[in-house]
C-alpha cells in the first residue's frame, strides 16, 4: 500500500472516529420538560436562583421565586421608554437598561426603584451594553469612545480599557457584556467573543458570530446557532452541539441557565432542563 493510500485512510478514519465521537456527545444529553408559564408576555428573564421575570403587554414587570409565588412587582417600566435588557445577575441588584434613552433604573430584590443613572447627564452619550460589576459597580460599553468603563451608582467613572478602536480591526461593538470568575465576558453577534481579565487585558478573542441568547454560566460559554446549543469551556478546543428540544410553537426568545432552556412562545413560557446521561 502506498503512502497516498494509506494516508486517505487514516483521513477517513480520522473523520470516522471524530463523527462517532460527537454523536455519541450528543447521546449523553437528554432534554426533561421542567413546566410552564401560561400567559401572554412581552418578555422575561431568568437569575441563577431560577426566580423569573415577567414582562406583560402593559408594561409591568413581575418577579415570581421557582414554586410561582410572587416577589415584587413594578409598575413603571414604560417611564423611559423601550427596555432593551434587564441584568439579573445577582437577585439582590437588577438593572433595567433604557438604551435609547440612555438610563440606568437600579432595582431592589423586591423591585423596589433604588436609584436611577442618567448616562448622558455624566458625558456616556451612546452606552450599548451594560453589567454588573463583582463588586457591585457597573460595566457599560461606551460607544463615543469605543471603551468599557466602570462606573458607580452616581455615574462616576472608575476605570476603564484602551480604545477599542486601537486593539481591533474591525471594531468590535458590544451587545451583551458579562462580568464573572473574575472575567470579563464581552459579546458582539457580528464578531464574536472577547475575554478580559479584570485589568482589561485580552485573553481570549474568539469567532462565535451569531449565537443568539448568549451567556456565560460556571466559566462555560453558551449560545444557541441553528438548534443546536452551544457549550463551550474558554481556553479548551472543545465545543458541545446539542441539539434543542422540539417544541411546537416559536420560540420569540431563548434564554440559557446551567440547568437548561427556557423558551417565550405566544402562549407562555417553556422550560426544559438537560441531564447527562
Amino acid at each position: 500500500m502506498n503512502k497516498k493510500a494509506l494516508l486517505i485512510i487514516w483521513v477517513l478514519l480520522g473523520c470516522s472516529v471524530a463523527s462517532f465521537s460527537q454523536e455519541k456527545e450528543k447521546e449523553k444529553i437528554r432534554w426533561k420538560a421542567s413546566g410552564i408559564i401560561s400567559g401572554e408576555y412581552a418578555d422575561f428573564s431568568v437569575d441563577y436562583l431560577g426566580n423569573t421575570y415577567l414582562i406583560n403587554a402593559s408594561g409591568q414587570l413581575k418577579k415570581i421565586d421557582a414554586k410561582g409565588d410572587s416577589i415584587g412587582v413594578f409598575n413603571d417600566i414604560k417611564r423611559y421608554g423601550k427596555l432593551h435588557s434587564i441584568e439579573i445577575s445577582t437577585p439582590l441588584k437588577i438593572l433595567l437598561f433604557y438604551k435609547d434613552f440612555g438610563t440606568i433604573v437600579i432595582l431592589d430584590r423586591f423591585l423596589n426603584p433604588r436609584a436611577t443613572i442618567d448616562l448622558r447627564k455624566h458625558g456616556y452619550y451612546q452606552v450599548t451594553a451594560i453589567a454588573l460589576a463583582y463588586d457591585n459597580q457597573i460595566w457599560i460599553y461606551d460607544a463615543l469612545d469605543a471603551k468599557l468603563k466602570k462606573i458607580s451608582e452616581e455615574g462616576k467613572m472608575l476605570s476603564e480599557t484602551p480604545d477599542f478602536r486601537v486593539l481591533f480591526q474591525p471594531v468590535p461593538h458590544p451587545e451583551i457584556i458579562i462580568d464573572q470568575d473574575k472575567k470579563l465576558y464581552v459579546y458582539d453577534s457580528n464578531s464574536g467573543l472577547l475575554v478580559f481579565d479584570y485589568f482589561g487585558t485580552l485573553q481570549h478573542k474568539l469567532p462565535f458570530a451569531n449565537w443568539n441568547a448568549f451567556t456565560v454560566a460556571e466559566g462555560m460559554a453558551f449560545g444557541i446557532k441553528d438548534k443546536q446549543l452551544l457549550r463551550y469551556a474558554p481556553g479548551t478546543l472543545h465545543m458541545e452541539e446539542i441539539p434543542l428540544p422540539d417544541i411546537d410553537e416559536e420560540a420569540e426568545k431563548m434564554v440559557i441557565r446551567p440547568w437548561g432552556v427556557y423558551f417565550l412562545t405566544k402562549n407562555g413560557i417553556y422550560r426544559f432542563d438537560f441531564q447527562e446521561k
